[in-house]
């Protein structure tokens, strides 16, 4: 018998949000982690806020529903409340009943300034570390580093000679064109009217230079999680500095001797001299004229080493196709940093719950 299509919709529904969800939806697992984490870190927003005053959107809620703008790939703030507007399976993740209101997107950017100041993306990427290491996920001994850039931002027409910057801007029309052909543009005698903090930079020889970041990774090599990262401006030596930064890091959490691997970039005799005072081995790949020799390479260890590190490609790339890192869409270090954190908290829960389905089956 055919099925009449009445058209007239249901005033009440009596299944709820919960039974909706599939139990081996992959979002369960992502959702536990993340509560659990939260839940670690609920005194530490009970400090961010007053004890006084109406109540705000718990911190709780925007964090999740930064999670799922991650995990789904959701390009802005304004994208992300309409999913959440019908979407039941985004609001079971948030911690949204069916029938509560949507908040503005402009609480993203009035809450965004509280999160930084006190450090959230940094203590939540930490408890994630922590997570994976509790589960036995993580080694003490062998790491990968390496750096990658993310562009600003800023457009290079921003680009202008410092001295010129607080000139009257011509009347012309809102976007003109720019020729900057013949032109000597260096970051010491310009900078960006848009993003101060992002500098002029070029991946090498006979590429454009653009303004970017330098976003930084630290991996372990048992499953390829990232245990540290950061973010710095452009510059010549931002790779090597932020390693040593991330080591020291490492090195106060273990007495161990440790590996690090990394590209040839870190074959300078500083960070080499460096990382030998920290009691660390320098896995570095070799180049012409470079401080590794034969005291290094001839162990076995080496060539494992070598090949495990261009696992943090993979890492690179995840962030930077789902988790929107190719391109800021923050002005400013530390929002940009703030944003790459997570992204990258994303990914380790994304690996952590990957890696428990297949120690399961």
């Amino acid at each position: 018998m055919r099925g009449e299509d009445s058209g007239q919709s249901q005033l009440f529904s009596y299944i709820s949000i919960e039974e909706r969800i599939p139990e081996t939806h992959p979002l369960r697992e992502i959702r536990e982690m993340t509560d659990f984490v939260l839940e670690r870190m609920s005194r530490k927003f009970g400090r961010l806020y007053s004890r006084y005053g109406r109540p705000s959107i718990p911190p709780e809620q925007l964090l999740r529903a930064l999670v799922l703008q991650i995990l789904f790939s959701i390009r802005s703030e304004r994208m992300l409340m309409e999913q959440l507007s019908y979407n039941l399976l985004f609001r079971w993740f948030v911690g949204l009943n069916p029938d509560d209101p949507v908040w503005n997107h402009s609480v993203f950017s009035k809450n965004r300034d509280r999160l930084l100041r006190g450090e959230i993306t940094n203590r939540f990427f930490r408890e994630i570390v922590a997570l994976a290491r509790n589960h036995e996920l993580l080694s003490d001994e062998h790491f990968s580093v390496d750096g990658t850039l993310i562009e600003s931002l800023a457009s290079l027409k921003s680009f202008q000679p410092r001295r010129e910057r607080k000139a009257k801007k011509p009347r012309g029309p809102r976007n003109p064109d720019v020729d900057f052909r013949g032109q000597k543009r260096k970051n010491d005698t310009h900078g960006s009217t848009t993003d101060p903090e992002a500098l002029l930079y070029r991946k090498g020889n006979g590429k454009e230079a653009r303004l970017y970041y330098t976003g930084h990774a630290l991996m372990d090599h048992r499953h390829g999680l990232l245990v540290d990262c950061c973010l710095t401006q452009s510059k010549g030596t931002a790779e090597r500095d932020a390693a040593a930064k991330m080591v020291r890091r490492i090195r106060a959490r273990t007495k161990k001797r440790i590996t690090l691997a990394a590209d040839k970039a870190y074959d300078t005799r500083a960070f080499v001299s460096k990382m030998r005072a920290l009691r660390v081995t320098p896995h570095i790949a070799q180049r012409v004229n470079g401080k590794i020799d034969r005291r290094t390479t001839r162990h076995p260890g080496y060539a494992q080493s070598q090949r495990i590190r261009k696992r943090i490609e993979e890492s690179f790339g995840w962030l930077k196709t789902v988790g929107l890192c190719s391109r800021s869409r923050f002005i400013g270090l530390l929002k940009t940093e703030m944003f790459v954190m997570l992204s990258a908290s994303v990914y380790n829960m994304v690996r952590i719950v990957n890696l428990q389905q297949c120690e399961a089956t």
